[in-house]
């Protein structure tokens, strides 16, 4: 069975590929996740016969990658963007159509050698931003199912989110390619309008939809826009486009302190303010602005006229077949016929002179870093108050498609309870490719960071055979040696839940992956408060293999840490069972004189297990 990484970065897919592995052979553990994936996920899955001779079909065309930039790689399709063979619902049952061709950007992306694995879930008629107006179910948050996905592009995030797919497509008119972004800890691509087309693609507003990506990191989703992109005569909107550049030093707009709501969320507001900090540390002028002008702009999406255009893509569907709408959506979108042409126009005036007036921002700023969202909400709360809680997630992403801009959202932390929280990057117009290089810096950054913007595994969505979650973490973070990370490979009260694991996280230290020793290793049981084991290695011993965690921790942490352990206990180095070695604790002879050995639980908890089960 092919050992995936738990994340589908582009890199890790390639050294599989460059490796050996086929692509049938990937496809098959894609296949498999999908079985254990959130069940809300998807809309419409390829059957594995039908995967499997995608794979077939490029091996006959290209038996090798050269030529094909996206050669072998698994993505997935929002549900309101056609695919043939599959039908387009746009998360309505009755509103379902089968399509007799692809949308030209799925078109793109399969001719460059990608494989389309499904149809993912939305909010319905892509109409909100948290995930759950769905008959089809609410895909979840992938670190906490008590919370919404965001969306309404839902399912497109958590599909990349818990390795399912290595990339995916999703919309955004409201900021629907970022906000399932940020809740899941990937990457949000939202091109300029009129970059990538539109045509087979179910409309939301039309007039300023656009198709973005999902994917692992800012380098991997900018590579599928470039497949994706480029002037579509048959959509109306698309455009003949000129990549705009951006200074190599960067005055970044952030809104003054009376703009800055969070809505109560305290720690989405510090992980904002650290994320500044770290835009300045990278060499970025942060220049306060007024956001008032963009957040009007943004308030006219769902207050103005603009929901008469949600009306006017599904209006003879919605007098034929009115209820087969969800209640939220069909109130939104028959709130579109109160409008008249007056107030069509009297919309468009106030949208150009908010456009004048954030001319004087853009001339103080090259480029804006907002929060992508100032808020998350349980999937239990936001079904309470479906419509208030809502609006919250576009604060800040509304204005964008109606100013023409071009926005990347990034990870930018996580909170103490362990939720994503992202911040999102936003230029004028045809700035997608200059807003790349300082988007990826400020995702490594993140990853990198200590303390409150440590970084967490997400739950296992998937269990693969011999694969433990946390040790594939490729498009989730950064290694610990690239971020000039210590590691340390711990055995026991410091294992996490374990006693002392707070002397780790104390120190801001972050858990990278779990393991196990080289068979030459015994545990012992010593008699210390806390309990604690002792790891000896015996050269040419046939054991099993101890349970270890790797942590890694910023050099100065790393030598207080060091500096506390007390004997007979210390540090040396430990070899694991992959034959790599690193730092690790390891017990003087002395300690063990007395000791019982316990080898044969293989670990540390699985002992402390068999004690509970005897009393």
């Amino acid at each position: 069975m092919t050992d995936l990484p738990t994340i589908l970065d582009f890199a890790a897919l390639r050294a599989l590929y460059a490796a050996g592995t086929t692509p049938a052979e990937v496809m098959t553990a894609v296949a498999d996740r999908m079985e254990t994936a959130d069940p809300a996920a998807f809309i419409a899955k390829r059957s594995r016969a039908d995967i499997l001779a995608d794979a077939a079909a490029l091996l006959a065309r290209a038996p090798e990658p050269n030529g094909l930039p996206l050669w072998g790689l698994p993505f997935a399709v929002k549900d309101n963007i056609d695919v043939e063979g599959l039908p387009t619902t746009a998360g309505c049952p009755d509103y379902a159509h089968e399509p007799t061709a692809d949308a030209t950007v799925v078109k793109r992306l399969r001719e460059a050698g990608a494989i389309l694995i499904g149809k993912t879930n939305l909010d319905q008629f892509a109409t909100g931003l948290n995930g759950t107006r769905s008959p089809y179910g609410a895909p979840r948050c992938v670190f906490d199912a008590s919370y919404v996905s965001g969306g309404s592009s839902s399912g497109s995030a958590v599909v990349v989110a818990a390795g399912v797919a290595a990339f995916s497509l999703g919309t955004d008119t409201a900021g629907s390619g970022r906000v399932p972004a940020a809740f899941n800890n990937i990457v949000g691509i939202k091109p300029s309008p009129g970059r990538v087309s539109t045509t087979g693609v179910v409309p939301a507003c039309r007039s300023i939809d656009v198709v973005t990506v999902f994917a692992a990191s800012v380098a991997d989703g900018m590579a599928a826009r470039r497949i994706a992109e480029g002037f579509d005569p048959a959509d109306v909107y698309a455009r003949r486009f000129a990549d705009e550049a951006l200074p190599q030093t960067l005055r970044i707009g952030v809104p003054g302190e009376d703009e800055r709501e969070f809505y109560g969320n305290g720690a989405y507001h510090a992980l904002y303010e650290a994320a500044i900090a770290r835009a300045r540390a990278l060499g970025a002028t942060i220049v306060p602005f007024d956001y008032r002008p963009f957040r009007e702009a943004a308030a006219l999406l769902y207050e103005g006229p603009w929901v008469a255009e949600r009306l006017a893509a599904i209006e003879p569907f919605l007098d034929e077949r009115p209820d087969s709408l969800d209640p939220t959506v069909r109130q939104i979108i028959e709130g579109g016929r109160t409008m008249t042409a007056a107030d069509a126009f009297r919309g468009a005036y106030r949208l150009e002179a908010l456009r004048r007036e954030a001319e004087a921002e853009w001339a103080k700023v090259d480029c804006l870093m907002l929060p992508t969202s100032p808020d998350i909400q349980k999937v239990e709360a936001m079904l309470a108050d479906p419509i208030a809680l809502n609006a919250r997630f576009g604060r800040f992403t509304n204005f964008a498609n109606f100013f023409g801009c071009a926005a990347i959202a990034v990870p930018a932390g996580f909170t103490g309870e362990r939720l994503p929280f992202g911040v999102q990057l936003v230029a004028r117009r045809d700035t997608d490719e200059a807003l790349g290089p300082f988007a990826a810096a400020l995702h490594e950054a993140a990853r990198c960071g200590a303390g409150i913007d440590r970084q967490f595994a997400p739950p296992a969505v998937h269990k693969p055979a011999n694969q433990n979650i946390s040790n594939q973490m490729h498009g989730a973070q950064g290694s610990a040696a690239s971020c000039g990370r210590i590691e340390i490979a711990v055995v026991g009260a410091h294992l996490t839940g374990m006693a002392l694991n707070h002397e780790l996280t104390d120190r801001d230290a972050r858990f990278e992956r779990a393991g196990k020793t080289a068979p030459d290793y015994r545990l012992y049981a010593l008699d210390t408060v806390p309990p604690k084991p002792g790891l000896v290695r015996e050269p040419g011993f046939g054991g099993p293999g101890i349970a270890i965690e790797v942590w890694s921790l910023d050099p100065s942490s790393f030598a207080t840490f060091v500096d506390g352990i007390p004997a007979p206990l210390g540090i040396g180095k430990l070899t694991l069972d992959d034959g790599t070695s690193l730092a690790g604790f390891i017990c003087e002879p002395v300690g063990i004189a007395d000791a019982r050995e316990i080898t044969a639980f293989e670990g540390w908890k699985n002992y402390l297990a068999s004690r509970k089960t005897a009393l």
